[in-house]
């Protein structure tokens, strides 16, 4: 019995001690949570503090910013070159050899016009261009580019373009004013040195002297669709090739379309349709002038209306849609004249000779460009023409060229280039031309660089 009762008594110890340390264990607990919640607390004030100074910091910038921009600007708060334009200049340089005489070069059924021909033989400075180009505020951008090309061993410097662009006019419409190449046809609006192959389609040649650019208004809407969709007019001066001279009002217009979309992530396509129209052309002369060529001794004149339709159609493929490394493109245009007037062949006469004229000129032209490397494309073109004008003096069309002596002119054309960058170019180029009876193998060494900025081609 005396043995029990120490046992019995630390079992009584215990039992009585343990409420004690449970119950200081749960003071530790919520001494434990009490700093948890103040610590927390000063955490979401210290929070609240920054909150409260960051937007107060947002609204000073803010009202910073709109009294700048109320505040009339002074003469010399902007740095000096901040509206410097961006320059580049594109070098384009050849060696050419034709069979035929280049000065003779003709388009039968067609009185060639502009820069239309062949160019030099041997070594020649190609279409090279300076262009300036910069936002003149946020409302206007502008660019101008002054060309050179060799015309018959002489260099001749030609403001191509002098135009200014709406910036943000809003509701997708953009208007463009001054010296621009018409959105007639898909290739039109081009550079030369965009072109894919050293020289114009014969079609364009044949209409345009090889591009058309003119004087004037150009309004252009995008719609707000998932389909690409363009439509746009041009009210032009019709001072160049293929309208007249200078004119007091409004002397051509030109109204235009563009759809297109992609298929998928690899394709992509653009179809167009353009229309061209001049009403009472006076005096419009051709035939006697080509690109390195000569002035024949009798000029034919123009007097009447023309009237230029156009579909064009592109496709293109890349793979994963990345062009960089490899891609395709097909290009394909038709376009047809109409014509009602009178041709009169001055220094004829007198008496002058003069020759009702009710023209219809139709030509396309085809081709693709493969990039099998990324520093390496090959290309084909196909064109073809055809004409039948009809007049009281067949005689008289002959001598203006408008006789196509029943012949179809075509040619086809193959191309090899080297891109070593995107900032240059050599194009090896072999034409077998049929524009007359007597074939003409052309072959085009080219070279083309551009120095300083340069934006964007279009699609």
């Amino acid at each position: 019995m005396r043995k029990a009762f120490p046992i019995a008594a630390l079992a009584m110890a215990q039992l009585f001690s343990t409420p004690i340390l449970a119950e200081t264990e749960l003071e530790s607990l919520k001494r434990q949570l009490d700093q948890l919640k103040k610590d927390y607390e000063q955490r979401v004030e210290a929070l609240e503090a920054r909150l409260l100074k960051t937007e107060a910091t947002a609204q000073q910038v803010i009202t910073e910013t709109r009294n700048i921009a109320a505040a009339p600007v002074r003469q010399n708060s902007v740095a000096p070159n901040a509206f410097n334009p961006a320059i580049s200049l594109i070098l384009d340089g050849r060696y050419a050899n034709f069979d035929q005489d280049p000065e003779a070069y003709e388009l039968p059924g067609y009185s060639l016009g502009g820069e239309s021909g062949l160019g030099s033989r041997g070594l020649s400075l190609g279409e090279s261009e300076l262009v300036f180009s910069a936002n003149i505020d946020d409302k206007f951008y502008g660019q101008a580019t002054i060309g050179f090309h060799n015309d018959d061993g002489a260099t001749e410097v030609d403001l191509e373009e002098a135009y200014i662009q709406t910036l943000g006019l809003g509701g997708g419409f953009t208007l463009k004013a001054g010296r621009f190449f018409s959105a007639m046809g898909y290739m039109n609006e081009q550079h030369a040195h965009a072109w894919d192959f050293a020289d114009a389609p014969l079609i364009y040649r044949g209409l345009f002297g090889d591009q058309l650019k003119d004087d004037g208004l150009q309004l252009v809407y995008v719609a707000p669709t998932d389909t690409f969709l363009q439509v746009g007019a041009e009210l032009l001066s019709g001072s160049y090739f293929p309208a007249a001279g200078e004119q007091n009002d409004v002397g051509a217009a030109t109204v235009f379309a563009n759809i297109g979309g992609d298929i998928g992530i690899a394709h992509s396509w653009q179809l167009g349709l353009s229309h061209w129209q001049a009403n009472d052309i006076e005096g419009r002369t051709s035939g006697g002038h080509s690109h390195g060529g000569s002035t024949t001794e009798e000029t034919p004149s123009f007097d009447g209306d023309s009237k230029i339709s156009a579909l064009d159609f592109v496709y293109k493929w890349a793979p994963n849609g990345n062009p960089q490394n490899k891609h395709v493109k097909f290009q394909f245009e038709y376009f047809d004249r109409q014509e009602d007037g009178a041709i009169t062949m001055l220094n004829s006469g007198p008496p002058l000779e003069t020759s009702t004229y009710d023209g219809d000129q139709t030509g396309w032209y085809a081709q693709t460009i493969y990039q099998f490397q990324p520093q390496w494309r090959a290309g084909l073109r196909y064109d073809r023409l055809d004409s039948n004008n009809r007049g009281s003096d067949t005689d008289v069309l002959g001598e203006a060229g408008l006789d196509n002596e029943g012949h179809t002119p075509k040619r086809t054309s193959a191309m090899i280039e080297w891109l070593p960058s995107e900032f240059s170019r050599v194009r090896l180029q072999y034409n077998r031309d049929r524009s007359y009876e007597e074939s003409d193998d052309q072959v085009i060494l080219q070279y083309t660089t551009s120095l300083g900025s340069h934006g964007a081609h279009q699609y």
